[in-house]
Protein backbone atom coordinates (compact mmCIF):
# COMPACT_ATOMS: atom_id res chain seq x y z
CA UNK A 1 0.00 0.00 0.00
CA UNK A 2 1.16 3.55 -0.90
CA UNK A 3 -0.70 6.44 0.56
CA UNK A 4 -0.01 9.40 -1.48
CA UNK A 5 -1.58 12.62 -2.56
CA UNK A 6 -4.11 12.25 -5.37
CA UNK A 7 -2.43 13.82 -9.35
CA UNK A 8 -4.36 13.75 -12.34
CA UNK A 9 -3.08 9.81 -13.44
CA UNK A 10 -6.23 9.32 -10.74
CA UNK A 11 -8.59 10.95 -11.98
CA UNK A 12 -10.18 7.90 -13.44
CA UNK A 13 -9.75 5.61 -10.42
CA UNK A 14 -11.60 8.69 -8.40
CA UNK A 15 -14.19 8.78 -10.65
CA UNK A 16 -15.15 4.80 -10.20
CA UNK A 17 -14.63 5.54 -6.37
CA UNK A 18 -16.85 8.52 -5.62
CA UNK A 19 -19.69 7.67 -8.12
CA UNK A 20 -19.86 3.67 -7.47
CA UNK A 21 -19.09 3.82 -3.78
CA UNK A 22 -19.93 7.35 -2.26
CA UNK A 23 -22.48 10.04 -3.74
CA UNK A 24 -25.95 9.19 -3.87
CA UNK A 25 -25.93 12.43 -6.63
CA UNK A 26 -23.84 11.03 -9.27
CA UNK A 27 -23.73 13.43 -12.49
CA UNK A 28 -26.64 13.64 -14.79
CA UNK A 29 -24.03 14.09 -17.77
CA UNK A 30 -20.87 12.59 -18.48
CA UNK A 31 -17.65 14.22 -17.13
CA UNK A 32 -14.96 15.19 -19.03
CA UNK A 33 -11.83 13.23 -17.31
CA UNK A 34 -9.55 16.33 -18.43
CA UNK A 35 -11.66 18.75 -16.16
CA UNK A 36 -10.92 16.18 -13.16
CA UNK A 37 -7.28 16.02 -14.23
CA UNK A 38 -6.82 19.26 -13.78
CA UNK A 39 -8.69 19.78 -10.73
CA UNK A 40 -6.69 17.34 -9.59
CA UNK A 41 -3.03 19.20 -10.24
CA UNK A 42 -4.80 21.77 -8.74
CA UNK A 43 -5.47 20.26 -5.64
CA UNK A 44 -1.46 19.20 -5.86
CA UNK A 45 0.08 22.61 -5.73
CA UNK A 46 -2.60 23.77 -2.99
CA UNK A 47 -1.20 23.85 0.74
CA UNK A 48 -5.10 23.80 2.22
CA UNK A 49 -6.68 21.35 0.33
CA UNK A 50 -5.71 18.04 0.18
CA UNK A 51 -7.07 14.37 -2.23
CA UNK A 52 -5.51 11.78 -0.71
CA UNK A 53 -5.01 8.10 -2.04
CA UNK A 54 -4.15 4.82 -1.05
CA UNK A 55 -2.77 2.82 -3.74
CA UNK A 56 -3.04 -0.61 -4.27
CA UNK A 57 -2.43 -2.82 -7.69
CA UNK A 58 -1.32 0.38 -9.86
CA UNK A 59 -4.81 1.83 -8.58
CA UNK A 60 -6.08 4.59 -5.89
CA UNK A 61 -8.14 2.30 -4.11
CA UNK A 62 -9.24 4.44 -1.42
CA UNK A 63 -9.49 8.05 -1.17
CA UNK A 64 -9.61 10.87 1.34
CA UNK A 65 -10.65 14.40 1.12
CA UNK A 66 -9.35 17.31 3.44
CA UNK A 67 -9.27 20.77 3.92
CA UNK A 68 -7.02 22.95 6.10
CA UNK A 69 -9.58 26.20 7.72
CA UNK A 70 -7.20 29.24 8.75
CA UNK A 71 -8.87 30.51 11.79
CA UNK A 72 -8.75 33.42 14.01
CA UNK A 73 -9.63 31.45 16.74
CA UNK A 74 -7.96 29.19 19.08
CA UNK A 75 -4.53 31.30 18.93
CA UNK A 76 -5.43 31.67 15.68
CA UNK A 77 -4.78 28.26 15.04
CA UNK A 78 -6.68 26.47 12.13
CA UNK A 79 -8.66 23.24 12.17
CA UNK A 80 -9.22 20.20 9.40
CA UNK A 81 -12.20 19.30 8.14
CA UNK A 82 -12.41 15.73 5.98
CA UNK A 83 -14.97 14.41 4.14
CA UNK A 84 -15.11 11.66 1.13
CA UNK A 85 -13.76 8.87 3.27
CA UNK A 86 -14.15 6.00 0.67
CA UNK A 87 -12.63 2.61 -0.57
CA UNK A 88 -13.46 0.49 -3.26
CA UNK A 89 -15.43 -2.78 -2.29
CA UNK A 90 -12.61 -5.05 -3.32
CA UNK A 91 -10.16 -3.95 -0.68
CA UNK A 92 -12.37 -2.75 1.99
CA UNK A 93 -11.05 -4.23 5.65
CA UNK A 94 -7.37 -4.34 5.05
CA UNK A 95 -6.53 -0.67 6.25
CA UNK A 96 -6.53 1.64 3.55
CA UNK A 97 -9.67 4.32 4.82
CA UNK A 98 -7.67 3.41 8.35
CA UNK A 99 -4.14 4.50 6.93
CA UNK A 100 -5.49 7.99 5.05
CA UNK A 101 -6.87 8.94 7.96
CA UNK A 102 -3.49 8.56 10.23
CA UNK A 103 -1.74 10.56 6.90
CA UNK A 104 -4.10 13.36 7.10
CA UNK A 105 -3.89 13.58 10.45
CA UNK A 106 -0.55 14.12 10.16
CA UNK A 107 -1.06 16.68 7.34
CA UNK A 108 -3.63 18.23 10.30
CA UNK A 109 -0.61 18.25 12.81
CA UNK A 110 2.03 19.56 10.42
CA UNK A 111 -0.36 22.63 9.69
CA UNK A 112 -0.73 23.14 13.46
CA UNK A 113 -4.44 22.24 13.27
CA UNK A 114 -6.12 22.41 16.66
CA UNK A 115 -8.68 19.55 15.97
CA UNK A 116 -9.84 17.21 12.83
CA UNK A 117 -13.32 17.40 11.87
CA UNK A 118 -15.23 14.49 10.08
CA UNK A 119 -18.04 14.72 8.24
CA UNK A 120 -19.83 10.98 7.14
CA UNK A 121 -23.11 11.31 5.67
CA UNK A 122 -23.54 7.12 6.94
CA UNK A 123 -25.35 6.58 9.96
CA UNK A 124 -24.56 2.89 10.04
CA UNK A 125 -23.24 1.30 13.16
CA UNK A 126 -19.94 -0.29 11.58
CA UNK A 127 -19.30 3.01 10.34
CA UNK A 128 -19.60 4.86 13.04
CA UNK A 129 -17.63 2.59 14.94
CA UNK A 130 -14.87 2.40 12.05
CA UNK A 131 -14.50 6.47 13.36
CA UNK A 132 -14.62 5.55 16.78
CA UNK A 133 -11.79 3.10 16.35
CA UNK A 134 -9.96 5.46 14.30
CA UNK A 135 -9.91 8.53 17.51
CA UNK A 136 -12.77 10.61 16.15
CA UNK A 137 -15.57 11.30 18.98
CA UNK A 138 -19.07 10.62 17.92
CA UNK A 139 -21.58 13.26 18.86
CA UNK A 140 -19.44 15.67 20.46
CA UNK A 141 -20.23 18.31 18.16
CA UNK A 142 -23.33 18.72 15.68
CA UNK A 143 -23.17 18.91 12.03
CA UNK A 144 -25.73 21.05 10.44
CA UNK A 145 -26.34 20.49 6.32
CA UNK A 146 -28.31 23.18 4.29
CA UNK A 147 -27.87 21.74 0.25
CA UNK A 148 -27.67 24.07 -2.12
Amino acid sequence: MVVREASGKDAQDLKVLYFEYLTKYPPQEEQNMEVWEAILEEYSKDKYNYILVAEEDGKAVASVQMAIIRSLTHNVRPFAVIENVVTHEAYRQRGFASALLERATEIAVSHNCYKVSLETGSNRESTLNFYRNNGFAIDEKHSCLKRL
